[in-house]
């Protein structure tokens, strides 16, 4: 038949099935990290990638406060968020979000490189960020 791709599988979301991942961010560099990360998300590193589905897997990175940034970027990098009134922006520095949410540094720079649609809330919630080597998701490591 022409036009048809006999290569072609689809696959659906019920077919899918989620693994956990362990990685250790002590001094890894932030940017490395988060695009490691967002692959795993993604499911981009299996063999089943679709881009319209969430197939990625579960993600849980240890050891959040001791990430490490390269070049002056640790002086320099700033965060931003608005109120949504009138004056209400509100600049963070890196040093300063490490220091009290070093989750919001590793969530942030992940959701930077996740794609912008709507499947996007769908992989970060597969992502678990903990500031020391402690977490609440022994028992999924184990059935592994």
């Amino acid at each position: 038949m022409p036009g048809k791709d006999i290569n072609k599988i689809s696959i659906s979301s019920k077919e899918l099935e989620n693994s956990w991942h362990l990685i250790d961010a002590k001094d890894k560099v932030l940017g490395r990290l988060a695009s490691e990360v967002a692959k795993i998300l993604m499911g981009k590193d299996k063999i089943n990638y679709a881009p319209n589905l969430a197939g990625g897997d579960f993600v849980v990175v240890i050891n959040a406060s001791s990430i490490k940034v390269t070049g002056r970027k640790s002086e320099q990098k700033e965060y931003f968020s608005h109120s949504g009134y009138p004056g209400g922006e509100k600049m963070t520095s890196y040093e300063d979000m490490l220091s009290s949410n070093p989750q919001k540094v590793i969530e942030n720079a992940v959701k930077g490189m996740l794609p912008k649609n709507k499947l996007r809330d769908v992989m970060l919630k597969r992502l678990k960020v903990f500031p020391t080597e402690e977490h609440t998701h022994e028992q999924q490591f184990s059935a592994n």
